[in-house]
C-alpha cells in the first residue's frame, strides 16, 4: 500500500499517525511539506532510518529542491517514477 504525507513533521501529526498505521512492505511518499523528515540532523530524521526498515520511504525531489534541502538521508524521486508508484 502506498501511504503520502504531504504536511511537516515539525508542525503536524501526519508522519506519526502514518508510520503507525503502516504495514511493513507498504511504501511511503513524503511530498510537499513532508520532505523536511529526510533533512540530515533532524529531529526526524532517525525516525525516518527506522521507518526505513520496513517500508520503502520516498521523497518527492522536485519538493527537496523547491525548500533547498539538499543533505537528505535517503535519494529524491522524480514525478515520472512517482507516477509509477500509482500505477
Amino acid at each position: 500500500m502506498l501511504h503520502i504525507v504531504n504536511k511537516s513533521p515539525f508542525e503536524k501529526t501526519t508522519l506519526d499517525s502514518c508510520l503507525r498505521v503502516a504495514g511493513a512492505g507498504s511504501s511511503l511518499l513524503l511530498i510537499e511539506d513532508a520532505v523536511y523528515a529526510v533533512a540530515k540532523g533532524n529531529a526526524v530524521e532517525q525516525k525516518i532510518r527506522h521507518a526505513a526498515q520496513s517500508l520503502t520511504v520516498y521523497a518527492l525531489a522536485p519538493d527537496l529542491e523547491a525548500r533547498g534541502i539538499k543533505d537528505v538521508a535517503m535519494e529524491g524521486l522524480s514525478w515520472s517514477i512517482m507516477a509509477g508508484l500509482w500505477i
